[in-house]
């Protein structure tokens, strides 16, 4: 049985994913591509969170895939099989002017 609390990670997950899912499905003039990678990126990060919350694993604040992960390697290592690439990126950086960037398809 999962727990609520947990659960509500994943379901926030799904629909990160189900965004940036959808955006593909659109003609590549019309896709959103930055949005499209901060979705992707906040799936992955809210399931590692998931994985963490459910070993009781306290993982702060922090939207670093890569240090998530790490931190999920420590506890099981089938975690080694799994590359984020350059996901951090795109947890802040494309959602302001400030670094204003445009990934393409």
């Amino acid at each position: 049985m999962i727990d609520d609390y947990i659960r509500k990670w994943i379901i926030k997950a799904d629909n990160d994913f189900k965004v940036a899912e959808h955006e593909l499905t659109q003609p590549e003039n019309e896709m959103v591509t930055d949005a499209i990678c901060f979705h992707c990126q906040q799936s992955v990060e809210k399931l590692l969170k998931a994985y963490l919350a459910s070993k009781n694993i306290d993982f702060g604040k922090t939207h670093n895939l890569e240090f998530l992960l790490e931190l999920c390697k420590k506890q099981d290592t089938i975690f080694e099989n799994i590359y984020v690439g350059d996901l951090s990126f795109y947890a802040v950086e494309v959602r302001y002017p400030d670094e204003f960037y445009i990934p393409s398809v």
